[in-house]
Parts: C-alpha cells; sequence; structure tokens
C-alpha cells in the first residue's frame, strides 16, 4: 500500500465531526459536474476538490452549490482554491460530504499551470486503484479519489435521452416561481445533448475493466456551446476527438477523479479528466 502524502489511510476518509458547528476550509477544486434540476434553486451542481488546510488535507465534496446564484468574488473555476464555511451533509453519509454555506465562499487564487498542480494532485493518483475503491465501497471509505487507467478501451457517446418526467416537473417548478416573482429572464435548465461513458482498466494487476458514466461538466457545456452547428455524427467525433484523442492521448499522464453515487456506494462515475504532460511528470 502506498503511505499516503498526507498521513492516515486511503481507505478510511476522516470521519465527520459529531456537531454541526461551521468548519471554515480551504478547497483546491478539481471537479464540476453537469448540473441537475432543482425545484428550489434550478439547479444545483456537485463540487469536489482536495481540502489543503494542514492537519485537515483529503477529499471533499460540496453540494449542493447554484453557479447562477454565485456574485464576482463567489465564482470560480476548475483549479481555483477557495475558502468556504462548510457544515457535514447529514442527509449524505459519504464522510467526504458537506454542505456549504454559500455567502461565505470566496475565490482565493488559482493554480493556472500544472507545475503548481501537480505537487498537490499527483500524490492523489497513487492512494488507490479503481477496483480497490470499488471492492471496499461502502459508507466508510472513500467515495471519492484519482485513480490512472492502465488501458482506456473506449469513449462510447450516445444522444442524451432528455429530462425524465420528474426533472421536467422540478424544472417547470422553478420557472413558475421565477415568473409568479418577476424574474422571467431565468431560462430554464437544458438537458444535455449526448451522455458519455468510459470503458477503461485500471492498474490493478487482473482488472476485469470498469464501464463508468462521464458526467463532466466540461463535457456537458463544450457539446451544447461550441458543436450546436454540427449534426449529431460530427458533434461525437468531435468529442472524442478531444475528450479522448487529445485529453486521453499517449502525450498526458492521465488519471480519472471519479466518484460514487450516495444511495448505490458501489456505483462510481468519471467525475472528470487529469491529464498533465507526460513529460512534466516524468520529470518530477
Amino acid at each position: 500500500m502506498t503511505i499516503p502524502l498526507f498521513g492516515g489511510s486511503p481507505d478510511e476518509p476522516a470521519a465527520k465531526p459529531a456537531s454541526d458547528a461551521t468548519v471554515r476550509m480551504r478547497v483546491l477544486i478539481t471537479v464540476k459536474a453537469a448540473p441537475n434540476p432543482s425545484e428550489k434553486y434550478g439547479e444545483t451542481v456537485c463540487v469536489a476538490g482536495l481540502r489543503i488546510d494542514p492537519g485537515h488535507e483529503g477529499w471533499v465534496r460540496l453540494y449542493p452549490i447554484n453557479f447562477r446564484e454565485l456574485g464576482e468574488n463567489a465564482s470560480f473555476k476548475k483549479y481555483d482554491v477557495v475558502t468556504v464555511d462548510a457544515v457535514p451533509a447529514r442527509q449524505d453519509s459519504r464522510r467526504e460530504s458537506w454542505r456549504p454555506r454559500m455567502d461565505t465562499l470566496r475565490r482565493e487564487a488559482r493554480l493556472p499551470d500544472w507545475k503548481r498542480r501537480q505537487p498537490w494532485l499527483d500524490p492523489m493518483t497513487e492512494q488507490t486503484t479503481m477496483c480497490r475503491l470499488h471492492r471496499g465501497a461502502t459508507m466508510d471509505t472513500p467515495s471519492l479519489g484519482l485513480v490512472k487507467p492502465q488501458h482506456i478501451r473506449t469513449l462510447q457517446i450516445k444522444p442524451h435521452p432528455g429530462w425524465t418526467p420528474a426533472q421536467q416537473a422540478k424544472i417547470d417548478a422553478y420557472v413558475g416561481q421565477c415568473t409568479l416573482f418577476g424574474d422571467e429572464d431565468r431560462a430554464p435548465l437544458r438537458a444535455p445533448r449526448f451522455s458519455a461513458s468510459f470503458h477503461y482498466d485500471c492498474t490493478e494487476p487482473g482488472c476485469n475493466g470498469h464501464r463508468q458514466g462521464f458526467i463532466d461538466w466540461e463535457f456537458v457545456a463544450f457539446s451544447l456551446l461550441r458543436l450546436n452547428h454540427m449534426s449529431d455524427d460530427e458533434a461525437q467525433a468531435q468529442l472524442k476527438d478531444r475528450f479522448l484523442d487529445k485529453l486521453c492521448g499517449p502525450k498526458n499522464d492521465v488519471s480519472f477523479y471519479v466518484g460514487n453515487v450516495a444511495a448505490h456506494p458501489r456505483t462510481f462515475s468519471v467525475l472528470g479528466l487529469y491529464c498533465p504532460p507526460r513529460l512534466l511528470s516524468r520529470r518530477r
């Protein structure tokens, strides 16, 4: 077992505090999942990152976050460092899950290049494998991780089926509230154009392969905003070129940010890609 950089066991995240006292934390943002409909907020996003407070380092999940409501000083991107007050998410038993107090969130800094990101994140790629996460999945074991694929078999892309009736009902209810209170400019959340999944083998000997949904916001936004003039076949080819051939190509040292579903701990998704150039990784 690899000895973790920050101490403790990679197989058991720190337990949540027993009290509901607010905790101030500094988080290096690494994941912004695709938004989902919310009747109360219109849309919510699950954000994950690496807490970098001395003595408390480790993965954290911040939910819910509504990016439309963030002010200029609070809006953030992937690989920004933010400070936020949060309380343990009691309705989510996963140890890494916290509920942020959005009025306290501030963008503190940005790590603009791989040389500044890698000292924090490269050690995390050595702590576990996808097989190990899946084999030990319970509420007391990691629900977030950064895992290396030994071999990526394919990125499967297909048209998204659209919102379910339950999701559409949440959107309609939110839009109805906005209209009632004179906020008609709130556009309803668009469904993703495509859904995608990675099929890959992790680095554990004897791995039989993993097939996991790819729910990165970057993938969804790229297809909706940059490829809207293309046919489905053309757009799918462009998505594979960008997210498989280029980002996951041989020039990059690829790892997957992965996370599981609260109600189904053994169901993991690929939340995002970590792709520093391979040359930089060799120099470290």
